[in-house]
């Protein structure tokens, strides 16, 4: 599962959260902590907030597929489609880090200017490496989010994510793509996150939302990889290919609606991503030999 930002605060052993009697996933969070960080400590996850941090300190930085060494101060941006893992290699963590929810980035910032940056894109580099002059620049918006933070003013979200903004554009101005190494254990890790991100899928929570990730390639996007390298590796590491495992997921969830719930069959067709209720029909006969209205009248006897 991934971590919450209860779990977070847990992990890093932070009372200083003001989810203690307040947080709800379901209302905006935003907070600005001073960077600490476990020598030695490796932890991947997905995790279900974003965060913006400014690393001071020696570390590797790994992804499903590939590690980046930040041997020199940086900005990492992260979020919750991207899994990653931070290992500490210098004793001495320092900087500042700012975590916030689903919620507090509001669909506007989303679909808006911020799109197409590292705070939201799936694939291109979410670390930026920072010279004096910029690690003191970055150091002061900070200073000022956190004085932002703890101010009464009634719309400080709406200041503090223009501060984002700045954040992530004086990052983009920064520097050219930066060089990745190659995991030696990266089909075992790709094909892991793969099948984890396959389980996150499910169960569907129609009618507040239908499966968005379906074909290969969608999870390829997810993961940062080619599409035909994810089938390589999974097919090598499980013996079975993407679709095949993405078809089996697929057909157990509908096998779990017909038996299960009322849903109708046209109303589970568009839950999990089919235009038609002929062609989910053919999809579900061509895996179980059966037509969906087949194993609805079972649950019915």
């Amino acid at each position: 599962m991934p971590e919450s930002i209860t779990q977070f605060y847990k992990r890093i052993q932070s009372c200083d959260i003001q989810s203690d009697t307040t947080y709800s996933m379901e209302k905006p969070y935003f907070n600005i902590f001073s960077r600490q960080c476990n020598f030695g400590t490796v932890q991947f996850s997905y995790r279900e907030f974003y965060k913006i941090t400014l690393i001071i300190g020696v570390g590797k930085l790994y992804y499903a597929d590939k590690w980046i060494l930040v041997d020199r101060p940086a900005l990492l941006f992260s979020n919750p489609l991207v899994p990653y893992a931070w290992e500490s290699i210098s004793e001495e963590q320092k900087g500042v880090f700012c975590i916030f929810n689903e919620q507090f980035v509001q669909s506007d910032e989303k679909n808006g200017s911020l799109a197409n940056t590292p705070l939201f894109k799936v694939t291109g580099d979410k670390v930026f490496f920072l010279d004096d002059v910029q690690v003191a620049k970055v150091m002061d918006i900070y200073k000022q989010m956190q004085e932002e933070n703890q101010s009464d003013y009634i719309n400080k979200s709406d200041v503090l994510r223009c501060y984002l903004h700045l954040l992530v554009h004086t990052a983009l101005k920064m520097q050219d793509s930066n060089q990745y190494e190659s995991h030696p254990n990266a089909s075992q890790r790709i094909t892991e996150l793969f099948i984890e991100l396959l389980d996150r899928q499910f169960p569907v929570d129609y009618p507040n939302a239908i499966l968005s990730l379906r074909t290969p390639a969608d999870y390829a996007n997810r993961l940062s990889v080619h599409v035909n390298h994810l089938n390589k590796v999974v097919k090598e590491i499980t013996g079975k290919t993407t679709s095949e495992m993405i078809a089996e997921r697929i057909i157990k969830e509908c096998t779990q609606h017909l038996l299960h719930t009322n849903l109708s069959i046209s109303e589970i067709a568009y839950s999990l991503g089919f235009e038609t209720v002929s062609y989910f029909s053919k999809f579900y006969r061509k895996h179980t030999g059966k037509s969906p209205s087949e194993v609805r009248e079972q649950a019915i006897i």
